[in-house]
C-alpha cells in the first residue's frame, strides 16, 4: 500500500507530500525530487497561466519533449494565446494576441486539420465582448483549460521518463467502480451484494482532489 500511495504522490507531482511520506515509510531511495518539484512547478506555472515560463521551464527539463509531440506544443501555445485574449479584455488592446497568433500558430496551422480548427475558434473570442459569448467559447475561457493543458503536460513528461502516466491507486478506484457496476447489473445476489467502497479519493464530479503539500 505504501508504494501505491507514494506512485500517487509521485505521478501528481506533490513533492513536498511525497519527501514527508517517503521518510515515514523508509522509501527515500525510490524519489526523483528534482523531477518531481520541475513538473510541479511547471503545471503550477499553467494552473496560473504563466504559459511562456512554463514552455521555459518544459524546454530547459526535456528540451526535445515539445518538438517530439507536437500536439502538446500546440495546446500550450493556444493556451497561450488565450491568456493574452483574457488580457486583451482587460487592456481593450488585441494587438498582442494578434502578433503572437501570427508569429507562433498560424505558421502550425497547417501541420494538422484540428489546428487550423482550433485557431480560428480561439481568434473568435476576439470577436465578442466577453458577456456575449456563446458557451463553446465562454469555455475556453475557463480555468478547466489551464487544468487539461496541465495534464496533458504532465502525462506526457511521465511517458517521456517511461514513468506511469496514470498513479496505480487511481486505476484501483477506476477497477472498484467498474466491478461495482458490473455487479449492479448483475441478476447474481453475491455480486450484488458486494458494498460500495469509499476510498474518498473521488470527489462527487469524479476527479479525484489534490493531496495537501
Amino acid at each position: 500500500m505504501n508504494t501505491i500511495v507514494m506512485n500517487y504522490l509521485i505521478i501528481g507531482g506533490y513533492p513536498s507530500a511525497a519527501m514527508k511520506f517517503a521518510q515515514e515509510a523508509g522509501l527515500e531511495s525510490q524519489i526523483d525530487l528534482t523531477s518531481i518539484e520541475k513538473r510541479n512547478q511547471i503545471c503550477t506555472s499553467i494552473h496560473h497561466g504563466d504559459i511562456k515560463t512554463a514552455i521555459e521551464r518544459i524546454n530547459d527539463f526535456e528540451p526535445e519533449l515539445l518538438e517530439m509531440h507536437p500536439r502538446l506544443h500546440f495546446a500550450l501555445l493556444r493556451l497561450q494565446l488565450i491568456e493574452l485574449v483574457r488580457r486583451s479584455m482587460v487592456d481593450n488592446d488585441i494587438g498582442p494576441a494578434l502578433t503572437f497568433a501570427q508569429d507562433y500558430l498560424a505558421p502550425r496551422a497547417p501541420q494538422y486539420p484540428e489546428f487550423l480548427k482550433d485557431l480560428e475558434h480561439t481568434m473568435a473570442l476576439l470577436c465578442f465582448p466577453p458577456d456575449q459569448l456563446s458557451p463553446p467559447l465562454a469555455k475556453l475561457l475557463d480555468p478547466d483549460m489551464r487544468k487539461q493543458v496541465a495534464t496533458m503536460v504532465n502525462q506526457t513528461i511521465l511517458e517521456s521518463q517511461e514513468v506511469f502516466s496514470e498513479a496505480k491507486i487511481k486505476s484501483l478506484v477506476k477497477l472498484r467502480a467498474w466491478v461495482e457496476a458490473k455487479a449492479a447489473q448483475s441478476e447474481s445476489e453475491r455480486l450484488r451484494s458486494i458494498p460500495h467502497m469509499d476510498l474518498g479519493l473521488v470527489s462527487p464530479k469524479g476527479e479525484f482532489p489534490e493531496p495537501s503539500q
